[in-house]
């Protein structure tokens, strides 16, 4: 390899492996781990960010559609039923959010078990192949979680709170203003759907909602901050 910048190639075998090259060398790949580190953190950050944003859509919406619905006895209760529905599409678009970030997140837990916890503390290596691993997912990025846990996790940590709000908001706007000349199933009516429709779908809406809030299998997702319960498990 020439040391004149003029004599540089980058498609000639040697320049296309040298990274390999890097490797062997124990200086220049800490250093490269080091520029790798940082690179997927600012990912991390920026899906991060992305989750948040969606969050906040969804908490401003649920004020929102609140204040609106219960400030005159002629809103429409069916407001309250949108509200649930586009909290629900929120909560879509943040799942999908969420599995995307599980991908930068786990490498960069994974950099952190591996290389800094153990030259903190040199107690041995979580996983012996970590190089292995890292480099597998440099080459071919997956999601590692499904979707449904994804849906579960943030249901657990925004949803569920926001889409239980509305729900028994929407059932004390049908209570306050229902009437005896129609009673519950009459005011819980929309256009030509029956109250009792209405009611049925709500409820095996939220029958749903709680078993994916609570759902038991053992989760994939790693790197987040765990409950003292869940301390043998990867949140």
């Amino acid at each position: 390899m020439s040391d004149n910048p003029s004599d540089f190639d980058p498609e000639s075998p040697e320049e296309r492996e040298i990274a390999g090259e890097v490797a062997g060398e124990r200086g220049d790949f800490l250093s490269l781990m080091g520029h790798a580190y940082r690179g997927e953190m600012g990912r991390t950050t920026s899906w991060r960010t992305r989750i948040d944003r969606t969050t906040n859509w969804a908490v401003v919406l649920t004020a929102t559609l609140l204040t609106w619905a219960f400030s005159g006895e002629s809103r429409p209760h069916y407001i309250l039923i949108i509200g649930i529905v586009m909290v629900s599409v929120f909560l879509g678009i943040e799942s999908r959010r969420y599995r995307v970030y599980d991908i930068w997140r786990s490498r960069v837990r994974l950099i952190e078990e591996n290389v800094f916890a153990n030259a903190l503390d040199p107690d041995g290596v979580e996983q012996s192949n970590w190089r292995e691993l890292l480099s597998g997912d440099f080459r071919d990025p997956t999601m590692k979680i499904p979707v449904v846990e994804a849906v579960s996790r943030r249901l657990r940590r925004v949803y569920f709170a926001l889409i239980s709000v509305l729900i028994v908001a929407w059932l004390v706007r049908l209570t306050v203003f229902a009437t005896t000349s129609t009673g519950l199933l009459g005011t819980a009516t929309v256009g030509q759907v029956p109250g009792q429709f209405v009611l049925g779908t709500i409820g095996v809406y939220y029958l749903t909602v709680l078993i994916l809030t609570f759902w038991p299998d053992r989760r994939q997702a790693k790197g987040e901050l765990q409950a003292e319960s869940e301390s043998e498990e990867w949140k």
